[in-house]
């Protein structure tokens, strides 16, 4: 749903939305008075998360705070596992499956394969379990945290996206809000995601002047951009560059199972305006029988120049399925996505997380652990 507007079931599900919002309202409550208590560590821990459901961006986020702290700092990185087929914790090594620890997990993992990666749908035993596993770990990112409170992050990071501005929607189910929008009030830095790239000032203002925020809070804009097409499958034999895609003019199947992939579809239009679309949920799990389905609508496709195009989280669960046939492997494609800071911004939040991590990891003498 836009924000903003209702669908027809708007009405029947507000008074649920309601509800919910009362159960949430307590909750928060309880912790804000420490009568359900939160964890603190002596070890810096970066929280990233939003308020609103889905697609505003964790993941690229999450790779860009990697890729600054990394080569300082021994970061590990603690999610969940959404949607994995185990309950316990999980230290992720080269051979932990998707299966295993969830999509995003693996796609870090694969990508930063010296960072520490583990999963654990407790946040508190992750943490635990993390600090005892990894001896001189310096920091930990905390993904898709903002609603675990249990643990108390040093650093609360809340990602908006642009399109979805919080005051213009509800709770859910009427909405896609996890909580009242005034809890963010929580976070020490919010980013505004997925932004223009030509923001104009005036929209900049609007956006200040909409979010009310705190003294202490610090506020950035970010967008998206797209990185140059990589083959789906390792093992093709000759890999496209961008140039020779966009000669092509191809016909593009899209494969997306991701919540929001209106910003993935912009970046497709860069290569041709004719696409087929397959749109399956979010952290959709790709099953022989949705193989068969995408071959088939492929090869419904007339002419030689065609190609699919799937997100990078996408296929971390298509790399599975080997025994594809290898001119269809030759033809699939996902588009990876980096961060990138409005204006004069990357400097000051780059020096924003730094310092934070420098004045609070273990080995520094001025910090000392809040009982």
């Amino acid at each position: 749903m836009v924000p903003g507007t209702h669908n027809k079931w708007f009405y029947f599900l507000y008074p649920l939305s309601l509800l919910y919002g009362l159960v949430i309202y307590i909750r928060n409550f309880l912790f804000d008075y420490q009568i359900l208590k939160s964890s603190e560590f002596n070890i810096p821990v970066i929280n990233i998360g939003n308020i609103t459901a889905g697609g505003t961006g964790k993941t690229p986020h999450a790779e860009y705070l990697i890729r600054l702290l990394k080569y300082e700092f021994n970061v590990a990185y603690l999610s969940r596992g959404y949607k994995r087929k185990t309950n316990q914790y999980i230290l992720a090594d080269h051979f932990t499956t998707t299966e295993e620890i969830g999509d995003e997990a693996r796609q870090i993992k694969k990508k930063f394969p010296d960072i520490h990666v583990a999963v654990d749908r407790k946040r508190v035993n992750g943490i635990t379990r993390l600090m005892n596993d990894v001896k001189d770990l310096d920091v930990i990112l905390l993904d898709d945290a903002f609603q675990h409170r249990f643990v108390r992050a040093g650093l609360s990071i809340l990602l908006i996206d642009y399109n979805r501005p919080l005051s213009r929607d509800y709770l859910l189910p009427a909405g896609l809000l996890r909580e009242q929008v005034f809890e963010k009030k929580r976070a020490n830095i919010i980013l505004i995601t997925k932004c223009p790239e030509r923001l104009k000032p005036i929209d900049r203002r609007l956006v200040v002047k909409d979010l009310r925020l705190y003294p202490f809070q610090h506020l950035f804009f970010t967008f998206l951009k797209d990185e140059v097409p990589k083959p789906v499958f390792k093992t093709i034999p000759k890999v496209l560059t961008r140039e020779e895609i966009k000669n092509m003019k191809p016909n593009i199947l899209m494969i997306a199972g991701i919540a929001n992939p209106r910003s993935f579809k912009r970046f497709i239009r860069n290569y041709s305006t004719q696409i087929t679309e397959i749109i399956y949920p979010d952290h959709h799990s790709f099953t022989k029988k949705d193989i068969e389905i995408i071959i088939s609508r492929f090869n419904a496709i007339e002419g030689d120049a065609k190609i699919i195009f799937t997100t990078e989280k996408d296929a971390i669960r298509l790399e599975k399925f080997s025994e594809i046939d290898v001119r269809i492997k030759e033809k699939m494609y996902f588009i990876p996505v980096t961060v990138s800071f409005m204006n004069e911004d990357t400097e000051n939040f780059n020096q924003h997380i730094l310092n934070y991590v420098r004045a609070n990891k273990r080995n520094n003498i001025l910090y000392k652990k809040q009982d």
